[in-house]
């Protein structure tokens, strides 16, 4: 079901303080930002953002990963049927669309996937 951890994302209270840290702190170039919504670094690799709380999924505080799936309906069918709580779900448009959900832990953790492209 999974096909790969797509991102880590951090919420950021003030986007522009938060992506200077990161940038001058540890040296990760600014690959996409969304204005004061979303920053994207390029992490060598690995999909390390900050986002606003409006951009994040409900309650998100510290890391929350991502990971990209074929079927968002039946992976929100499958943490249901095994005891996870989906909490949001966000079309996104062209991008894709992310569903939010906890484990039987607690933990919030979001899954993507891709839009269509076109002419498929």
């Amino acid at each position: 079901m999974i096909r790969k951890l797509k991102s880590v994302y951090c919420v950021a209270a003030d986007m522009a303080r938060a992506v200077a840290f990161y940038r001058e702190a540890l040296g990760l170039p600014v690959r996409f930002q969304d204005g004061a919504r979303w920053t994207q670094f390029d992490a060598q690799g690995g999909g390390f953002a900050l986002s606003s709380a409006e951009e994040a999924a409900p309650g998100a505080r510290g890391a929350t990963p991502v990971f990209e799936v074929a079927d968002l309906d039946a992976a929100a069918a499958a943490i249901t049927r095994h005891g996870g709580t989906v909490l949001d779900r966000r079309d996104m448009g062209s991008h894709g669309a992310t569903l939010a959900f906890r484990d039987t832990e607690g933990n919030l953790l979001q899954l993507f996937q891709s839009a269509p492209r076109a002419g498929t």
